[in-house]
């Protein structure tokens, strides 16, 4: 590892400086107090603003019903695809117009949009209501630049040129009691062709084990029945660390502390390793559910993809983990139309859809990031054939679903019940260990726990069912 890439761990005493501008924030006579966060993207991002909602706790802030009500205005953005980009600006525009009608109100944009080369300057050129501006690697930093921001009401950015800080014991204002994110690594080595993500999340690197191992015993502690565990890759866990824990090693650890259910993504076929594989087939605790994005069944496109592995490769680590834990449901990502694509190629995608056989898919048409190779190739697919293919993808997807929901009816499944059912106040939903959404008749006293439930019907999306 170079100096480019070493990890740095944020030190105790910025840590503690950032309390000491929170506790100079709460002084300020006219600061701002209600916030409200728009989170866009992965789950990833909806941690972050999990941890950015606990450091504006921590400031004397209150969350407000509503944006347009709120003091302060926090976009965390994602630029996985031009849409999202889009979206995200926007919405930030439309506030400007509600900013005119409440000038105390500040607006922020932090995220991996923020990241991007040239975006910074691009929002202090073209969005000059913008009040405060920080990267993904700045986080940790949210209460020195709101302080700034609202002290002298001038505008604020801090984007770091290189990603490779950690930041621990960071406050956290979680969604929910009974399920939480759990941040294992953060950055991406792959480089896949069409990904922004290295660039604005950086390379790679692993928080250690204790301290994970630490932050789940205190979240059982607090009666969390399931954590997700996440990573651009947590496959690959534990790679830049020489000796260090291995992903399926860290998975065998956080088990071992008590928590009832243990979720993660991404995985990256290429790093899917046998240990692993086998960790699913003997660990209860782990849900039965593996989402391995493939993003295209053909092999000149994953080249093209960069994604270090082939159609045959994929498909043989399948039928590994069909063969040693037949009950684990797989999902996906699939790219459609990226450069080059031709009618062939789709094909062997839809072949392969039909092969695996999966619960369900995230299905997107290739959008160009600038900055990325394959934003810089050539054969780009006309928009009115790459939306007949993705249409067509969608329609078999649904079909594989259907097949999939129908084999459940009659099976007896353990379900965390999330919440009451907006429509009918006697039905309630929760979630399988295969992620697999199940509606039923039930009582309030059952939202958080863990309960057995009968399938009895299934439907294009969701799975019907009785205590």
């Amino acid at each position: 590892m170079n100096k480019r890439d070493e990890i740095i761990h944020i030190p105790e005493e910025e840590l503690l400086s950032q309390r000491q501008f929170a506790e100079e924030f709460k002084q300020l006579p006219e600061r701002p107090q209600t916030y409200f966060i728009v989170t866009y993207g992965c789950q990833m991002n909806a941690h972050d603003s999990e941890k950015l909602a606990g450091m504006l706790d921590g400031m004397g802030m209150t969350p407000a019903p509503r944006k347009e009500e709120a003091d302060f205005v926090l976009h965390n953005t994602c630029c996985i695809r031009d849409n999202a980009e889009r979206k995200a600006l926007g919405n930030v525009t439309w506030l400007k117009e509600v900013k005119k009608e409440r000038p105390h109100m500040l607006i922020g944009v932090c995220g991996c949009m923020v990241q991007e080369p040239g975006m910074a300057e691009k929002l202090l050129r073209q969005y000059p209501f913008v009040d405060v501006a920080f990267g993904t690697g700045n986080i940790h930093q949210l209460p020195e630049l709101l302080y700034r921001a609202a002290e002298t009401r001038r505008r604020v950015v801090a984007v770091p040129e290189e990603q490779s800080t950690i930041a621990e014991d960071l406050p956290i204002r979680r969604e929910s009691l009974f399920q939480s994110y759990v941040t294992i690594m953060y950055g991406c080595n792959n480089f896949c062709s069409y990904c922004i993500v290295p660039y604005v999340r950086g390379r790679e690197r692993s928080r250690t084990a204790d301290d994970i191992v630490r932050e789940v015993e205190a979240l059982k502690k607090q009666g969390v029945q399931e954590i997700m565990l996440l990573g651009q890759n947590v496959n690959s866990y534990g790679n830049d660390v020489p000796g260090g824990v291995t992903f399926p090693q860290l998975l065998r650890r956080v088990t071992e502390t008590g928590i009832p259910r243990v979720r993660f993504m991404t995985s990256h076929p290429k790093d899917l390793s046998d240990e692993l594989i086998a960790e699913m087939a003997e660990n209860p605790a782990l849900c039965r559910h593996l989402h391995l994005p493939v993003q295209s069944g053909s092999n000149a496109i994953l080249q093209a993809m960069n994604r270090k592995y082939t159609r045959e490769s994929y498909l043989e680590k399948v039928e590994k983990i069909r063969k040693a834990a037949p009950d684990v449901g797989l999902t996906t990502d699939i790219i459609v139309a990226f450069p080059g694509e031709t009618d062939r190629d789709f094909e062997d995608t839809m072949d392969l859809v039909r092969q695996v056989g999966y619960d369900s898919a995230f299905t997107f048409i290739y959008s160009p990031r600038v900055g990325t190779r394959a934003a810089e190739m050539s054969g780009r697919i006309d928009p009115a054939l790459a939306t007949e293919r993705i249409e067509r993808l969608i329609a078999l997807q649904e079909e594989m679903t259907q097949m999939r929901f129908a084999e459940m009816i009659g099976r007896t499944e353990s379900v965390l019940v999330t919440g009451q059912s907006k429509r009918d106040e006697s039905q309630f939903t929760g979630k399988t260990s295969r992620n697999i959404s199940v509606n039923f008749e039930g009582s309030a006293d059952m939202i958080g726990r863990i309960v057995p439930v009968k399938i009895t019907a299934a439907s294009k999306t969701t799975l019907k069912g009785k205590i």
